[in-house]
């Protein structure tokens, strides 16, 4: 089902800030990939795949207003079908992470790509979680995922991870006059404590690794000539 408390968060000033920045950082990547067709798994009230020329984009989620209602542990695609896959906050707040990434590697054709947002575990907001006053609901209430960790997931399925990106340095204030207070945070964590952004982009490609065949060798082996010998002559009686 979709996730509780996620839409009023996204109408929140917190909400708001996250997703600009997403945005912003995946319509950059998306506009030079190409292909046929680019799925983006949950969160039905962004277009994340605006900026992107792939002729059929869809949208898939369990509910909302998408293009295909699914379940992510099983895609309704086959496989080697899909270039791109764009997953926002989908396996922080999802059951059986694992088994959708591997859902994903099958749906990707060789070489295709999966771009993942998520909330960043070793940072401000993942300490906001360790408070004894943290709230209970979103964003909060996630499975945070490291990138360490991901690209660890990753690797194991045959993917080439970039470098991860990280944003969203300012404390996750509740009000839009605080989170404009702090926003001398965005470029001062970008150049010194990069690693520690509030959500990431992580971006990864399916690599396939082709087979060589090994031919016997059909030349045939030429027998070394036998050395000359001199014969001895016998002696006549």
């Amino acid at each position: 089902m979709s996730i509780p408390g996620f839409d009023t968060w996204l109408e929140s000033p917190q909400g708001r800030y996250v997703m600009a920045w997403e945005q912003a950082r995946i319509d950059a990547v998306v506009a030079d990939l190409f292909g046929y067709n680019a799925v983006q798994l949950g969160l039905p009230q962004c277009d994340l795949l605006a900026q992107n020329r792939i002729p059929l984009r869809q949208v898939a989620d369990d509910s909302g207003q998408v293009d295909v209602f699914c379940d992510f542990r099983q895609l309704p695609f086959a496989a080697h079908s899909i270039d791109l896959v764009v997953m926002p906050h989908v396996l922080e707040f999802r059951a059986d992470p694992h088994q959708i990434l591997r859902e994903v590697e099958r749906v990707l054709i060789p070489e295709g790509e999966v771009l993942i947002t998520g909330f960043n575990p070793i940072s401000i907001w993942g300490l906001r979680r360790a408070l004894p006053n943290c709230p209970g609901h979103f964003p909060w209430n996630g499975h945070y995922l490291s990138v360490r960790r991901l690209k660890d997931w990753l690797q194991l399925l045959g993917f080439e991870v970039e470098r991860g990106t990280f944003g969203c340095y300012s404390p996750p204030c509740t009000h839009e006059h605080w989170l404009k207070r702090w926003h001398f945070m965005e470029a001062a964590g970008d150049r010194w404590w990069a690693f520690a952004g509030g959500v990431y982009l992580l971006r990864a490609i399916k690599r396939v690794h082709g087979m060589r065949l090994i031919l016997p060798s059909w030349k045939q082996q030429r027998s070394p000539r036998k050395a000359l010998s001199i014969v001895s002559k016998k002696e006549i009686p």
